[in-house]
């Protein structure tokens, strides 16, 4: 083989050893595969309303160390945090308890409105040193006083039952009431009740009660020394002081009840008037049949949205 032949040979063999030759241009039709996104969560949670911290502080609540077993005990038949849910209590709100007694359910609203709102107790005025009213005034201003971590910024004012008035006109969120219509029934006291509790709300604010249920039909004079108050005739007390009645719920219902006991309602738990005659029948009732109403006071934008904005059907009993 001649030296230009060999030459000729080694050149090629070395073309096609040598780096790939360029790739064609990619077509136009043909999309370039993404760059993968780094640090990036596959479903971004979604966001937190003001609502979801306020809802787990409520748990937290419910599940403190300074509530008693005894009191926990009776969330069962109080069903509290469905009951402040209905109601539409959000964080931020100026509220009032009337005449909250012990204080159940102000070991609640207190601690749960502390740097969220504002949670007040209101309470009649005491007539006697040793009477019930200056007993639970005593109890709650103790209660508040003695552990400032939970119920720091809570207060306490008093009010005439037969002239009641809560403060400045239209200066409130809220107002609720635990199973107490039935006492200011009882004192001929309702009407301006309702009528000071209407006045002190602000257009749009609500008024949250509940109450023993008595059962259909039932004559008003015949069974209100038991307790127990038609529901109709509560509505119509609400109503007649100018607010409307938005909704009702049967979270506190308790279709065993049968409201028909020697000593009323203070027959079954907690107040078992009858000690242990029959204490096995009534602890296994259970507490009261009780009505849950939501009245909001017109003229304004609804401050809660509960989700459950229409009233519902009468109650069955």
């Amino acid at each position: 083989m001649n030296k230009l032949i060999l030459g000729a040979s080694i050149a090629l063999a070395l073309a096609g050893c040598g780096s790939s030759p360029a790739p064609a241009p990619a077509s136009d039709n043909i999309t370039a595969a993404p760059k993968p996104v780094t640090d990036q969560p596959a479903q971004p949670p979604p966001p937190q309303s003001a609502e979801q911290p306020f809802a787990q502080k409520l748990d937290q609540v419910l599940a403190g160390s300074w509530r008693s077993d005894k009191n926990k005990a009776r969330d069962q038949y109080r069903h509290p945090k469905q009951t402040l849910e209905f109601f539409g209590l959000k964080p931020g709100m100026t509220l009032i308890e009337l005449t909250p007694g012990g204080g159940w359910y102000a070991e609640i609203l207190a601690p749960l409105l502390k740097g969220s709102g504002n949670y007040i107790a209101a309470i009649v005025t005491p007539k006697k040193k040793e009477g019930e009213d200056a007993q639970d005034m005593d109890a709650l201003s103790k209660k508040f006083s003695g552990d400032a971590a939970e119920y720091g910024d809570a207060k306490v004012q008093q009010f005439d039952l037969k002239a009641p008035n809560f403060g400045p006109a239209n200066s409130l969120d809220m107002v609720v009431t635990f199973r107490n219509v039935h006492n200011w029934v009882m004192a001929d006291a309702a009407p301006g009740m309702f009528k000071a509790v209407f006045d002190v709300l602000k257009p749009g604010g609500v008024l949250g009660v509940t109450d023993h249920r008595a059962a259909a039909r039932a004559d008003l004079e015949k069974i209100k020394q038991s307790g127990y108050l038609p529901e109709d005739f509560v509505i119509k007390l609400a109503t007649d002081a100018g607010f409307k009645l938005d909704a009702k719920s049967e979270i506190n219902a308790n279709p065993k009840d049968t409201k028909d006991y020697p000593e009323g309602v203070w027959t079954l738990p907690p107040s078992l008037a009858l000690k242990d005659q029959d204490k096995d029948k009534y602890l296994a009732i259970g507490e009261s049949d009780r009505m849950t109403l939501r009245f909001v006071k017109p003229g304004g934008d609804q401050i809660f949205n509960s989700g459950d904005s229409a009233p519902k059907a009468d109650a069955k009993n």
